[in-house]
């Protein structure tokens, strides 16, 4: 029912001015066809391939043309990363210029021929994977090489990749294995597929291309496995995927972020291989990944993935007769709004277009009932485990409550202005 839904409209809720965790490349914004860097190669980028391989065989072990100095990072503010990232980029220009004759297939293949020496760009080459830049830099260098070829040459290449990886084999084992009983597969998982597939993209199209490579051939269950992997929370010490996050206490945004904008690239494809009910689908699986998440997770993801996701997922659940799930929602909602310092008018407003899905006065009465009922029946759980000494010791349990509370005061405030026609003054 989901791809049905009108979704057209602009909604978004007002919020505090924070610092942005995004990390953009400088590199990566000036790929454009005809841009011509300053290369360290010089005229060698000019040669024919036949001249090419002459000259790389008396270089001594390639180690000029192959850095690897991907532990020694001296250098302040990231000069280091910079100057290598630079160097592969450069290489990957090189090597697209110099084998633009051959077939895909011989292309790659010699391609691979050569970085073969290098163990950091392996799947499992490297012993500290964490602290290595190998796997950038072998990103950076395959995005520069494939950028502008065509959707058949990119299946070619993440073909080849996979067979030169095993990668499905490790992803099958990954995704039928107890989450966090393979730490270690989960880890590398993560990092060959952003490192190397998905990060350097600056084009939505590019990263949604192959986010869909790596998802689509798995069910849904075994998609929401992977995009938690890939893009889920991890642990700041040891970098593995942090799996009980979700259900265990409510999170930061900086821990859902990238699932969000996940989610959001595959809604927004411009591609006949994601329809709206399938990332609806998605969403609504990975909310139980790997056990149902906390309905206050559930609805931060939302409100991050933006408003037409969280429309259509509600609008969804209204057409469904899932109307006490998505009244408990509506309050969740507000009681993220209440504790970002969002404008509680995003949440009536959301409300109040879902409100529309409804096809007669009647349901729409019952659901704007549940939604009041919801609100006393959320709030006296938590004061329930409250008073039964389910408390943690810096008192989150009366924190959330205490949000609760003057979410649902400035939730029913803003129905009042709403109805009562008077605009807001303050």
């Amino acid at each position: 029912m989901a791809s049905r839904i009108n979704t057209n409209f602009t909604l978004i809720p007002n919020q505090k001015l924070r610092r942005s965790n995004r990390q953009t490349s400088c590199y990566s914004k000036t790929l454009g066809s005809g841009f011509q860097p300053t290369s360290t190669f010089g005229n060698f980028k000019a040669l024919p391939l036949e001249i090419f391989q002459i000259i790389l065989k008396y270089l001594s072990g390639s180690k000029r043309l192959l850095l690897q100095d991907f532990h020694n990072l001296e250098l302040p503010d990231g000069r280091q990363d910079s100057a290598i990232l630079e160097h592969y980029r450069s290489l990957g220009l090189l090597f697209k210029r110099c084998t633009l004759l051959l077939p895909t297939k011989e292309r790659l293949k010699y391609i691979h021929k050569i970085l073969t020496e290098v163990s950091c760009f392996k799947f499992n080459g490297c012993a500290a994977p964490m602290q290595c830049l190998g796997l950038t830099c072998y990103g950076m260098f395959l995005q520069t090489l494939t950028a502008g070829w065509d959707e058949l040459e990119c299946h070619r290449v993440y073909n080849f990749l996979c067979e030169l990886t095993n990668l499905c084999r490790k992803m099958q084992m990954a995704v039928c294995s107890k989450p966090g009983s393979a730490r270690k597969l989960e880890l590398r998982i993560r990092l060959f597929c952003r490192n190397v597939l998905l990060d350097h993209w600056t084009h939505q199209s590019d990263s949604a291309f192959w986010l869909t490579r790596i998802l689509k051939p798995w069910p849904m269950v075994n998609q929401a496995r992977l995009l938690y992997i890939i893009f889920g929370p991890i642990s700041p010490q040891d970098g593995q995927v942090v799996w009980q996050k979700m259900i265990e206490e409510p999170t930061d945004e900086f821990s859902l972020k990238g699932l969000a904008d996940a989610i959001k690239l595959l809604y927004d494809a411009s591609t006949k291989e994601w329809t709206a009910d399938d990332v609806i689908s998605l969403v609504d699986e990975l909310s139980v990944v790997p056990r149902e998440w906390l309905l206050e997770n559930n609805a931060r993801l939302l409100m991050l993935s933006g408003n037409n996701i969280c429309f259509t997922f509600m609008a969804s659940k209204a057409v469904n007769g899932r109307t006490i799930e998505l009244a408990r929602l509506i309050v969740f909602l507000a009681l993220v709004c209440e504790k970002e310092l969002y404008c509680m008018d995003w949440t009536v407003k959301m409300m109040q277009k879902v409100c529309k899905v409804f096809s007669t006065p009647v349901e729409r009465n019952n659901f704007l009932q549940s939604v009041a009922n919801a609100f006393a029946c959320v709030i006296m759980e938590m004061l329930q485990s409250i008073m039964s000494g389910d408390r943690d010791e810096d008192d989150r349990s009366f924190l959330n409550l205490f949000h609760l509370v003057h979410a649902q005061a400035n939730f029913h405030k803003e129905v009042l202005y709403l109805t009562m026609n008077t605009p807001l003054s303050t």
